[in-house]
Parts: C-alpha cells; sequence; structure tokens
C-alpha cells in the first residue's frame, strides 16, 4: 500500500510539473510575440520611422497571437492539432500584414512535434508533406501581404523552422536512447531478480530433496535396526529357552548353546553400533547384508530349533545392491516371525527371473492365536522396503499357515 501511495504521489508531482512547465512555455512564446508585434518585426530597423501599422498592437492582433502560442497548452495531447493551429493564426496575421518574418508559435509546436513523435506509427510521408505545405502556406499568405516574394520571412522562418525540426529530432532521439538503455538496464535487473529467485528456489528444492533422502536413510537403518534386533533377539530367546531347559541334562548342548547366544549378541551389538553410527553421521556406512548369508541365517534359526526348508529356482543373478539387501531383511523378518509365531518349520522359496526376484515364506502358525492387526512393525517394514524399490509385497493367513510373498526388481535402489 505504501508503495503505491508514493508511486501516485510521484505520478501526481510529475504530472504538475509538466504542467506548470507547458503554462510557462505558453506564455513566454505569447509574451515574446506581443514584443515582437509592438517592435514590428525582427525585419524592421529599431530606430527610426515605421511603416504605418506597424509596432501598433490592436485586440485583433493580440488575439491572433494568443491563437498562435497559447494551443501550445494542448501539445503533448495533441501535438500535430497545435502545429497546425498556430501555423494557421501565424499566417492570418501574415495576410493582415503584420510583422511576420518569424512566429514563435509555429516554431516551438515544430519542435515539440518532432520531439513527441514516437516509434509507433512508423514514419511516412504525410507528417513532413503536411510540415512543408504549411510552411508554403505561410509564405504565401506573407507574398500575398507585401505583393512580393517574401525572401526576409523565408530566410528567417524557414531556417527557424529547420533548426526547430531537426533540434526536436535529436531531442526525440536522445530520449528513445535514454529509454532503451532505461529499459535495458531494467530488463537486465529484472532477469537478475529471476534468476536470484530460481537460485534461491533451487537451493530449496536441493535442500528438501536432502532432508527427504536423509529421512528416507533414517526410515531404512530404522527398519535394518528393528530386523537385526528382533531377529537376534528372538534367536537369543529361543535358544536360551533350550539352554535352561537342557541345563541338567546335557551339559554340553546347553554349553553349546551359550555359545552361540554369546556369538550372536556380539554380532548383533557390532551391527547395532554401525546402524546408530549411521544414524549420527549421513556418512558413514550400514554394513552389507544380502542373499549371499542367507545359508548363515538360516543355520541360526535351525540352530535355534526352526526347521527351515530353501527351494530355489531359476538362474541366479546379483540383483543390485539394495535390492539384495531388502530380500536378506525380509527374509530374516519372516523368518524371526516364524520362530516366534510359528509351529516350528517354515519353506523359503526363492525363484530368480528375468527382470525380478520372487521370495516366498510359508510356516504353519498354531490354531486359535490371532494375528496383530496391520501385521506390526516387521510387516510394515518389509511393505516399505519392497514398495521403495519398485516391488510388491502380500501376506495373507489361511489354512492354519502364514504366507509372505514378494517381488523385488533387479538393480532397484531407494526412489
Amino acid at each position: 500500500m505504501s508503495s503505491t501511495a508514493t508511486a501516485h504521489r510521484l505520478l501526481a508531482v510529475g504530472l504538475r510539473s509538466a504542467a506548470l512547465l507547458d503554462i510557462a512555455m505558453a506564455a513566454a512564446a505569447f509574451v515574446a510575440t506581443l514584443a515582437q508585434l509592438s517592435h514590428g518585426g525582427f525585419g524592421l530597423p529599431r530606430f527610426g520611422p515605421r511603416p504605418p501599422g506597424h509596432g501598433d498592437i490592436d485586440a485583433l492582433g493580440a488575439v491572433l497571437a494568443a491563437c498562435s502560442t497559447l494551443p501550445l497548452l494542448a501539445w503533448r495531447r495533441f501535438p500535430l492539432g497545435v502545429f497546425a493551429a498556430t501555423t494557421a493564426a501565424g499566417a492570418v496575421l501574415a495576410v493582415l500584414d503584420r510583422p511576420r518574418d518569424l512566429m514563435l508559435g509555429p516554431v516551438v509546436a515544430l519542435y515539440l512535434l518532432a520531439a513527441s513523435r514516437g516509434r509507433h506509427p512508423p514514419w511516412t510521408w504525410r507528417r513532413p508533406a503536411l510540415v512543408a505545405g504549411l510552411l508554403v502556406a505561410y509564405l504565401g499568405a506573407a507574398a500575398v501581404a507585401r505583393g512580393a516574394f517574401p525572401t526576409t520571412v523565408l530566410s528567417h522562418s524557414g531556417l527557424a523552422w529547420a533548426v526547430a525540426w531537426f533540434a526536436g529530432e535529436r531531442t526525440r532521439l536522445r530520449q528513445e536512447h535514454v529509454a532503451e538503455v532505461t529499459e535495458r538496464a531494467q530488463r537486465a535487473e529484472r532477469d537478475a531478480q529471476r534468476a536470484e529467485r530460481d537460485a534461491q528456489r533451487a537451493e530449496r528444492d536441493a535442500e528438501r530433496e536432502r532432508l527427504l533422502a536423509a529421512a528416507e536413510e533414517r526410515a531404512r537403518i530404522a527398519r535394518d535396526l528393528h530386523d537385526s534386533a528382533g531377529h537376534a533377539i528372538s534367536v537369543i530367546a529361543v535358544r536360551a529357552g533350550a539352554a535352561r531347559l537342557r541345563h541338567h541334562q546335557d551339559t554340553d548342548r546347553s554349553l553349546a548353546a551359550l555359545e552361540a547366544i554369546e556369538e550372536l549378541a556380539r554380532h548383533t551389538v557390532d551391527e547395532i553400533d554401525q546402524l546408530v553410527g549411521a544414524l549420527r553421521d549421513e556418512g558413514a556406512p550400514t554394513g552389507a547384508v544380502g542373499l549371499a548369508l542367507l545359508d548363515l541365517l538360516i543355520a541360526r534359526h535351525a540352530a535355534a530349533g526352526l526347521e527351515v526348508t530353501l527351494v530355489a529356482s531359476g538362474t541366479p543373478r546379483p540383483p543390485g545392491a539394495a535390492a539384495d539387501q531388502a530380500a536378506y531383511r525380509l527374509l530374516q523378518e519372516a523368518l524371526t516371525n516364524a520362530a516366534r509365531h510359528g509351529a516350528g518349520s517354515a519353506r523359503i522359496e526363492l525363484a530368480y527371473g528375468d527382470t525380478q526376484v520372487e521370495l516366498t515364506v510359508t510356516n504353519p502358525v498354531p490354531a486359535g492365536r490371532a494375528p496383530r492387526p496391520g501385521g506390526g512393525h516387521g510387516m510394515i517394514g518389509m511393505r516399505e522396503r519392497v514398495t521403495l524399490l519398485g516391488g510388491g509385497l502380500h501376506a495373507e493367513r489361511a489354512n492354519g499357515t502364514f504366507r509372505v510373498r514378494a517381488r523385488i526388481p533387479y538393480g532397484g535402489h531407494p526412489g
């Protein structure tokens, strides 16, 4: 609001200044014309007797002097009309045998006409022809009044009109140059501002992408942490229970179970340290796991008492780092769920296709045990992993079995 009000005030001040300038210019031309009429014209001697009728300003002469100068007040709206009106009034003065060798009103009007001509409409021959025609009419009126060729009027008025015309053209060209330079500077400033806004927008977008990538990475690490810790705790709980039950009956097997628990706990602690370190430092490695460790994963669960069957089909091929890790974590979580909530066995079907690998884990579940709402955090994490890689996951419980089926494209990467 303040900038708009300031602009309005500046516009009002500019309009008032222009109006005052036009008034001063018209008044000065009018006074100079009256002085010329009272003097008797520039072509008459300043001293000595004057011809009859010269130097006397009557009412008609004053009116015609006003008509040849005061229309300058409207030159901004009608530059060509003002020039024609002032020239016509000067021609009438010449016909009435008033001093006519140089009329100031038409000269000023011609300068303003040339200076105010814009780029549009384009320049044509009509305007110079009109100016030349009015000059011929003015000279003809002077010739009729004198009864001879108006040499003095031609030399004075012709020279004055030519100077006014070329001065107006020069002023116009200079104004156009200044306007063009100003426009170029404003355009450059706008381009610079636009470039700065684009740079700021790009910086904000990059920051947003960085924060989003960081959030996705933290979510992935959180899923890894859940899978790793959940798997380890599940195996530790099963083996610790078995060791407790067999402690008095088979001390050697109980000791072996405790050693396995110790080894798994240390491995899990190291993996958790890596994951937590990655949360604190985005550039820290999170540890590489994949289907190459599937046999070790099955062995751990088998040692904990879970009977695992693996059926593989197709030609194995490297699925890509992200897809390989996601497949391993999915099998890890599915086997952990089978050990915790199943009936002691699980079947893994691993099918390598042309564009994707398909994983299916099936395990029996005890009758009467209600499924967890939404599948728990582990199921949510598995679905997120597969979805981010462009794959799909389906889990169902039917006929006393729980089945998890997933497809993961080769070369998938979190998007």
